[in-house]
This record gives structure tokens, sequence and C-alpha cells, in this order.
């Protein structure tokens, strides 16, 4: 099932896209009215591909630089700088395609017109975009029983989520005492038994229970006279998940896991997956072949030892399985301080080996324990055993995240920084018991163009 926030963004986005596509037309169009008069224009109505081509080409630019990302869009100054960047990037890209099929030129002397056009409306339309959407866009207002870490904790990350529309109008507190205490902004509006004048008073969208923090003191006869009149209720762990993209775990009870709706995989799903696993997995081994040569031969060169190296992870329901990896630390690099997480500017890596992090070239050979079956393209990262063993310890449900076969890439590894923490193995669990609970070809494909975004742009792991 799709979360919220899924639905809202690509929602979102869709619309951002067509707007500035249509701009982009509109701002071309009109260059090349003034250079060339109704002569140009019929010249372009009979060409439409080289208006495609520009479109195309501007808005590949503007998603590389992470301009569909609400949450550059929050900050102006960052809007303003990578808006220039992907649009002088579009312009250099543009006339090197010019170059070299003249072609496919608009006409003589329209195309620095037509980039100075481009560049206005497309900014322009940016900060008129960021100011309607916290003013006229969509906002649902929630309304939080409860004062606990989980309750405040989704309200921090809805503050610093301003593009999706969402506002807390306020925390719902069981002693009286506390009202009026600042939390966030705002703060306590009332006790449980006020939670009905409070949610007409402050016409509120839908109430939010953190159960740990309500239950047993809920008026469940005032409550069931709200619902049957219209009002909206929710479990905070299921609005966590729809504006986040994670599930949370701290404070998540089984019985949420276990009578929520996803986690249901039909078994065509399952061997669609496995067909295009194995079938991707054949082709990249066939297309980066002569890649995976050059990188053995340079990791040969930069230190002694073998290109590749292999190592114990725990994949599916447990199963212990070996890894194979490009290497790029130092032979031994383990032998005195046995098993620990790699750190930035961490002295074992060989000079070669922050470029096949960055970039995720060392992942390449794990094409092969797809091939075999041991992992999937898309899924949780494997552990290894020793860290598998301690986290399942410290971190509730971290067994959960064994169900499905581990992943290349993941839902994780593109919504969160490389993890060398526990508290960061608690993030990453999160965001794949989302993954999990939501798998998806659609959700799959995303993470796919998301990686190899990452790949390209060399936001790899430490």
């Amino acid at each position: 099932m799709a979360s919220v926030l899924m639905r809202r963004v690509t929602s979102r986005s869709a619309s951002l896209i067509l707007c500035e596509a249509a701009l982009i037309v509109a701002a071309v169009t009109f260059a090349v009215y003034l250079r060339l008069g109704i002569r140009g224009l019929e010249r372009i109505s009979d060409e439409p591909q080289k208006l495609l081509l520009i479109v195309v080409v501007a808005l590949v630019c503007l998603y590389w630089a992470d301009l569909y990302d609400f949450r550059v869009l929050v900050d102006r100054r960052e809007l303003f700088v990578r808006s220039l960047q992907a649009l002088g990037v579009a312009s250099v890209i543009l006339a090197a395609i010019y170059f070299w099929f003249p072609d496919l030129v608009v006409g003589r002397g329209v195309f620095m017109l037509a980039a100075a056009f481009v560049i206005t409306v497309v900014l322009g339309w940016r900060m008129a975009f960021e100011w309607l959407s916290g003013r006229v866009g969509p906002r649902e207002r929630l309304l939080l029983v409860g004062t606990g870490d989980s309750a405040i904790r989704l309200a921090r990350e809805l503050y610093q989520r301003k593009d999706l529309g969402v506002e807390i109008v306020g925390f719902i507190d069981p002693d009286p005492s506390r009202v009026g205490t600042a939390i966030l902004n705002p703060g306590v509006v009332g006790t449980i038994e006020d939670i009905p004048t409070v949610a007409r008073a402050l016409s509120v969208d839908r109430v939010v229970v953190s159960l740990g923090d309500a239950r047993g003191k809920l008026p469940m006869d005032k409550l069931l006279e709200m619902r049957l009149d219209g009002m909206a209720f929710d479990h905070l762990a299921s609005v966590y998940e729809q504006y986040t993209g994670k599930i949370a775990v701290e404070n998540l009870r089984p019985s949420w896991l276990i009578f929520s709706s996803g986690y249901r995989k039909p078994r065509v799903l399952r061997v669609a997956k496995q067909v295009a696993d194995v079938l991707a997995a054949a082709l990249g081994l066939l297309l980066t072949a002569p890649l995976m040569l050059l990188i053995a031969v340079a990791i040969k060169a930069s230190s002694h030892g073998p290109a590749t190296y292999h190592q114990q992870r725990v994949g599916q329901h447990g199963k212990v399985f070996t890894i194979h990896k490009f290497r790029s630390m130092h032979v031994d690099a383990e032998a005195t301080t046995g098993a620990i997480w790699a750190q930035a500017d961490d002295k074992r890596v060989t000079w070669i080996g922050p470029l096949l992090r960055r970039t995720r070239l060392d992942e390449l050979p794990q094409l092969w324990n797809v091939l075999r079956g041991d992992m999937s393209l898309v899924g949780p990262r494997p552990e290894r055993p020793e860290f598998v063993a301690s986290l399942t310890e410290q971190i509730r449900f971290y067994g959960q995240r064994h169900i499905v076969k581990p992943g290349i890439t993941g839902w994780a590894q593109v919504s969160y920084t490389y993890g060398a923490s526990v508290e960061d193995a608690l993030e990453k669990l999160q965001y794949d018991l989302f993954y999990i609970k939501n798998m998806s070809p659609a959700l799959d494909l995303f993470i796919l163009v998301k990686t190899i975004k990452t790949v390209l742009l060399a936001r790899g792991g430490q």
C-alpha cells in the first residue's frame, strides 16, 4: 500500500514538473518569436522534437540538482544556487549537442535569448511555488495525544518538512497542570477529557494517538461520538510512517505490526522480483565486465593483495552467506581491531578506496550474489553476523529485517547517510521496515533511479 508521503510527494513533483515543462516551452517559443517572428514559430511547430530536447535536458538537470527534493525548496538560497547551476549545466549540454548536431538548433541567434528567458521563468516559478506551497497548498491539521518522546519526534520531523503541508495544532497531556506548557510550538492545549472541545475549536483534521501515552485513559464514549461525526483518528506509528517514509521502532507495539496493512506479498510479486533480479544481474555482469576489469587492475596497483574480498553476511531468514566486493581497504585491515564499522577518513582505506566507496563501484561483484539468489537488487543491506548478534540484543524488531532478501541497494541507503553506530542502525532499521511493509515494483524502481543518481554524483558510503 502506497503511503501518504509517497502519494503526496509524487503529486507535488508531477505538478511541479508539468508546470516547469510548460514554462520552458513558453520561454523558448517567446524567444523564437522575438528573434525570428511568425516564420520561426511555424518552423518549431513543424519540428517539435527541437523543443522537446530543450525541455528534457532542462528537467533532467533540475532533477540531478535535487530540485525535485522538496526539502531543498525550503532554503531559498540553496534553491537559487542549485537552479542556476542546473540551468547552466543544461545550457552547456545543449551547446555541445548543437555543436555535434546543428540540425537540432531551434533557430539562428535564439539560443542565448532562450537561455536567459528559461533561467528567468524557472527561477521565478520556483520562488512562487515555494511561497505558494507554504500558504495555499493542502494542509492537514493534526492534534497529538501524548507528550512522550515518540510524539515529540514526530512533531519535530514534521516541523522540519514544511513541504508536506502538515500543521501540528497542539499536544494533549493527561496531566491538567501541564496545559499551556511549551513543547515545540505550540505546546499542550488540553487534557484527554478536552479532546472533543479542542478538536472543534482548532479545526482539527485528524487526532493522532500515542498508545503508550494514552492507553486506558481515553474517553471512548466521547471519541466514538467524534468518530461517527466524521473526525479521523489514527495511531502515531501509522502517521509517522505515512509522513516520514520510515516506521518508528521505539514504543512500537507488536500488535500494530500484526494488524496494520501491508507486509502481504503475493506469490506473483515475489516471483516477478526474483526473475527481474536474475535478468538484471546477468545483464549487469555482462555490461560492467570491462569496467570491473579496470577496477581490479587499479586495486592491484594501489596495494598488495587480491582485488576482491569475501565476507560473511546475514541474509534472508538469518541464513549466513558469503558476499563479494571489490577490496577498498588494505589486506588484514581488521587484524588488530576485529570487526568494526568503517569511519570517516578511515586509515585502513587504500588510495582508490574512497572513490570506490563514494561511487559504490565496490558493490559491483555483488551482482554475482544476486545471480546466485543470495541477494536482491533492492532490499535491506546485509550486515555482518558479529554486528547482527549485538544489534538484535540492543534494538527491538531488528531481526524482522531478515524477512526478505538483502539488497545491493535499499530504501535506507537512498534515504539515510552511511551508518557506523547503533543509533545509525536503529535509524536505518526504521527505513528497512517501511520498505518491507510497502515493497512493490514501483518502490523498487524509485530506489534504483535514486541509486543510479547517487552513483553518478559519487554520494556513496565512507
